[in-house]
């Protein structure tokens, strides 16, 4: 067929980051474009997950800013949370988004579908009984939470449900290690919950390195977080507005609210993959080449439906990939490809935590003999503060090139400062480069370019 004979030159289904950025970015090189979202525009992150998540984690910090404030002369009495006005506030904030995602599509001339969006064959989608044909598809659909089945997890809630929660959890269970348990438990223990976090294994954050999740768990605990390791959830039952909770030793914790955040999967069920011979891994998640290309050549899928690296800006440099190659680059620019080696993460703890590269662990098993800097201190702030918060620094060095390969920072603002030397370590900068840097004083960045003695190993 030629591309005449379809109806649009490429068909995005899922209006999150990834499917609005290659919407828009094929309208704008002329391409015929059709976009269906069942839900809110923006996906996961603006809705369900970065946007409101980051939101409520500021305004879990004005608490423990209120009572630091009393080491630098303010006096008074700390403000109390309306939880209800910061859901409305949130709520407002998001629903601005989604009209900002509309209008960039529209402004794009992408033709945007409300419903829910299934595979016909290699060419076709169907959308509430109606048929659309296209030359590409792309499935842009993201994850979802995923609960396991045990006994009474029918009480529990996944992180969707968690911003607009009524009433406020006076007690919340949090089951998990990953970032979203942590990061939910710091939230809701800053907001004044009492939380207790579940993780069935040794320490929390696996994948993430050692020094970091042992600094990171020591730093909750101290906030007011209650930590049980090698544990899980045997049942859980309710008896009025409470849930008993009974763990796999017997005991029993009470709450007002159990969430679950032990894992996402990604959104394939009801697509049509199957229809269409589009292949999955053991897992559920859509298997694609080095182009994003499925098995079935003229169908394309990125971000989180893809399992490969959950992440909001992975998504968007996804999408410009695949843009680039089905429309050819923007003019006066090659064409983009997708780099997996050293993109920058943050987790929005209490304190924050931000690195790049890799564990000290992972980059002894890849290149052999490495260099470890390390620092812990308690930062100037808290000086007069009377917090005993801490900061974690560490670098990671090949000691045959002299390239740092890792950086991890726990700490406030530990994302912004980490973003910008992911640039440098994207460029390859050794530990000499970092030596040489002059830092700004009196930061905590500055430790990045002052450390000089390498832990011994």
């Amino acid at each position: 067929m030629q591309t005449s004979d379809f109806d649009f030159d490429l068909f995005v289904i899922g209006g999150g980051s990834g499917g609005v950025r290659a919407a828009r970015m094929a309208a704008q090189r002329g391409a015929r474009v059709a976009l269906a979202e069942v839900a809110e525009m923006g996906g996961t992150c603006v809705n369900l997950g970065c946007i409101p998540k980051k939101l409520y984690s500021y305004a879990a910090h004005f608490a423990e800013s209120f009572e630091e404030s009393h080491g630098f002369g303010w006096v008074g009495e700390a403000p109390k949370l309306n939880w209800e006005t910061l859901k409305i506030n949130r709520a407002r904030e998001i629903s601005r988004l989604n009209g900002i995602y509309v209008q960039l599509l529209k402004s794009a001339g992408v033709q945007t579908i409300t419903g829910w969006a299934t595979l016909v064959d290699a060419h076709t989608v169907a959308v509430d009984g109606q048929h659309y044909s296209a030359k590409n598809i792309l499935i842009a659909t993201g994850g979802k939470p995923s609960i396991p089945e045990f006994p009474g997890c029918e009480h529990a809630i996944s992180s969707n449900e968690m911003f607009d929660l009524s009433p406020f959890p006076q007690r919340l269970l949090v089951v998990g290690g990953g970032y979203i348990a942590c990061e939910f438990a710091s939230i809701f223990n800053g907001l004044g919950s009492k939380v207790t976090q579940l993780y069935r294994g040794h320490q929390v954050l696996r994948g993430f390195d050692d020094d970091v999740r042992a600094f990171i768990a020591s730093e909750m605990v101290k906030t007011g977080v209650t930590l049980h390791l090698n544990t899980d959830v045997a049942a859980i039952d309710r008896s009025g507005t409470e849930l008993q909770v009974r763990l796999l030793d017997g005991s029993h914790i009470t709450v007002d609210a159990v969430l679950y955040a032990t894992g996402r999967v990604p959104l394939v069920e009801g697509l049509g993959l199957e229809a269409a011979g589009v292949k999955q891994n053991a897992a559920g998640a859509i298997q694609v080449n080095d182009r994003y290309q499925t098995s079935v050549p003229s169908i394309y899928a990125l971000g989180d439906v893809t399992a490969r690296m959950q992440l909001t800006p992975v998504a968007l440099g996804e999408a410009m990939v695949v843009v680039d190659q089905l429309f050819g680059p923007a003019e006066g620019k090659q064409a983009r490809s997708m780099s997996y080696d050293f993109i920058p993460t943050a987790v929005f703890t209490h304190p924050n935590i931000g690195t790049v590269g890799f564990s000290q662990a992972d980059a002894s098993e890849k290149f052999g003999k490495i260099s470890v800097y390390r620092s812990d201190f308690k930062s100037l702030k808290h000086t007069l503060s009377g917090s005993t918060e801490r900061t974690l620094m560490k670098l990671v060095v090949e000691d045959a090139t002299d390239r740092v390969v890792g950086l991890h920072m726990v700490g406030p603002d530990a994302g912004e400062v980490v973003q910008g030397f992911a640039v440098a370590m994207k460029a390859g900068a050794t530990k000499a480069i970092f030596d040489s840097t002059i830092g700004i004083h009196p930061t905590m960045a500055e430790e990045f370019v002052t450390m000089r003695e390498a832990v011994s190993m």
